[in-house]
């Protein structure tokens, strides 16, 4: 009996753990700038990436499975994400997603404007970010985060019922806080201080809105820009059922 007892603890921890809602996705992270809007260096959009990769970890993403780009690696030796540039991220992020088959997770933070948003040394047309997705993530379920300033010009192009689209401002408005005194743009920071309070990505959207309204109201910064959510029909039973935890 003894015998057979200890066979048994052997067994259950040997075993998998369960696997987790996300850990076949693909996740793309992309720092676009290296700069404030007033063209000096900042560290705000790096700083937005790594943070974010390290709160995805927590929520079950496999590291191997996490892909990260910033527009001055060089200066990150510790994380060594690649360089920002639309080509490398269209290639880089299709082989990513032939490993991890399950859904994708997009988040790009950086310069925007009405019709494109800074990645590198260009500005990527709001189409050219959309054929990455498209190519990489298919008919996938596929959360797209956009911090960017116009960004809420990026749900008619990407929109669809498989994909959950968030984005920090309006079509015709600015975000907030890229200064090169901030750490956080207004709109990032408000993800990472709402991801412990959320358990799924439409309850981060809803709590990250009210936290950059409270934000822009507190510091006076008008128009306010009101970040945009759009959830796709088929994709949204899946993300109430996916829920996640972030300490």
């Amino acid at each position: 009996m003894r015998l057979a007892l200890l066979v048994a603890a052997i067994m259950l921890l040997a075993a998998p753990a369960s696997a987790g809602p996300f850990d076949s996705w693909a996740a793309l992270v992309v720092a676009g700038d290296s700069h404030a809007h007033s063209g000096a260096d900042s560290r705000v959009f790096d700083n937005a990436r790594r943070d974010l990769v390290k709160a995805l970890k927590q929520m079950g993403f496999a590291a191997n499975n996490i892909q990260q780009y910033s527009a001055r690696p060089d200066l990150d030796l510790q994380t060594k994400p690649l360089r920002s540039d639309a080509a490398d991220i269209a290639t880089g992020f299709k082989r990513l997603t032939q490993q991890a088959t399950g859904g994708c997770f997009v988040y790009f933070t950086s310069h925007g404007a009405p019709l494109g948003i800074v990645v590198g040394d260009s500005l990527v047309p709001i189409r050219a970010i959309g054929d990455i997705i498209d190519d990489s993530c298919h008919d996938r379920p596929a959360v797209v985060i956009i911090s960017a300033c116009f960004s809420g010009m990026f749900i008619p192009v990407l929109h669809a019922d498989n994909r959950m689209i968030f984005t920090a401002a309006r079509p015709d408005r600015t975000s907030f806080g890229c200064g090169e005194a901030n750490t956080y743009t207004f709109f990032d920071q408000c993800i990472l201080e709402s991801l412990p309070k959320a358990n799924n990505f439409p309850a981060l959207a809803d709590k990250t809105k009210e936290c950059v309204a409270a934000r822009e109201k507190e510091e006076g910064a008008t128009p306010p820009s009101e970040p945009q959510l759009y959830i796709g029909s088929a994709i949204s039973p899946l993300l109430q059922q996916d829920s996640f935890s972030v300490n």
